[in-house]
């Protein structure tokens, strides 16, 4: 499917700002545009709920700013004290939660990692499984666009993390990265591949499109990887949460492959999935026995991290799967407002 007029492919210049979703969202977005100083008051970070719309917008594009910023925003933004003392309390806000939410989670990397080797008999709960046997073709374009905030920048908030390993852990972590990144070949890196994919599915490319659409539980998995990314003392955590991707996308990545052949997308939509299913299945031993192996060499310390980030990932997986099936189980959109054409 080609719709005329869609961007086949993630331009480098930043998305476009959004509305709030409350009060301090609200006066991100104003600062943003205007350039004008926030107008808060620090105790209403206290008061916001971690997991709701108005935290997880603020956050998200505060975190934005450093990734390709906005139009019309001034570069220099990256790095404005205000917006960073805003963000540190917010992203303490959302770390103090997942804390909390996960205070029972196992603390060992054989623990936190062994379930997730093994695929499940009983698929019923997986939301890949459910489109590969049930998904119709809305149901991809939704998924496909909630999804891009993330696969339109694939793998750039795992990069942070090459310059704090050592040894091991370095080396296969840039060795997985340069995959990800297309092997030095630009039609090949995984966030062009997923250009391809919304262009196959009559969805728009560009950078950062549908975060209007996005809900708070899609925009807090991917504020997760910034979160983790964007900070050394969090290096474990991040280490853990790449690491819970790559163990757990071949098994996905085969079911929405077969989604999309099913409703017969297009070519590639399908190679997406299908390129992920091969890569990541040789990723998923190299990030277990030398990333986290070689930090676990290196730092021992780190293991309870790099579970933390893995059950992280798990967690607000979950949270954004149940939010999705919830909304189509009611034939309802799981986007903020549906997509045209939907």
């Amino acid at each position: 499917m080609t719709t005329p007029g869609i961007t086949t492919s993630s331009p480098a210049v930043g998305a476009r700002l959004v509305g709030g979703r409350g009060d301090l969202s609200g006066t991100v977005v104003a600062s943003l545009r205007t350039g004008l100083p926030l107008a808060y008051e620090p105790e209403a970070v206290s008061d916001l709920d971690p997991w709701g719309e108005d935290l997880q917008l603020a956050l998200h594009l505060l975190y934005e700013l450093h990734y390709r910023g906005f139009e019309g925003v001034a570069d220099d933004r990256e790095w404005d004290p205000e917006l960073l003392c805003l963000r540190q309390g917010l992203e303490a806000r959302f770390l103090r939660a997942l804390r909390s939410a996960l205070a029972h989670a196992p603390r060992t990397v054989e623990e936190t990692f062994a379930p997730l080797l093994v695929e499940p008999v009983d698929l019923t709960g997986s939301l890949s499984h459910w489109l590969e046997t049930s998904g119709e073709l809305w149901h991809l374009r939704e998924y496909a666009a909630l999804r891009s905030l993330y696969h339109l920048k694939e793998a750039d908030p795992h990069a942070w993390v090459i310059p704090r390993l050592t040894g091991r852990a370095k080396a296969a972590m840039v060795a997985i990265e340069y995959d990800e990144f297309g092997a030095g070949r630009a039609d090949r890196i995984h966030a062009h591949l997923y250009a391809d994919l919304m262009n196959d599915l009559g969805l728009d490319a560009a950078y950062g499109r549908y975060l209007d659409q996005a809900p708070a539980p899609l925009l807090a998995t991917v504020n997760l990887m910034s979160l983790f990314g964007l900070h050394r003392a969090l290096r474990g955590a991040l280490v853990g949460h790449f690491a819970c991707v790559e163990v757990t996308s071949s098994p996905g990545s085969r079911r929405l492959a077969r989604a999309m052949r099913r409703c017969g997308v297009g070519p590639a939509a399908e190679h997406f999935y299908a390129e992920h299913v091969e890569a990541d299945a040789v990723h998923e031993q190299v990030v277990r026995h030398e990333v986290i192996g070689g930090l676990l060499a290196d730092e021992p310390e780190l293991e309870e991290d790099i579970a933390f980030g893995c059950a992280a990932t798990l967690l607000l997986e979950d949270r954004l799967a149940a939010h999705i099936k919830t909304a189509w189980t009611q034939e309802l959109s799981a986007l903020r407002t549906p997509l045209p054409g939907n």
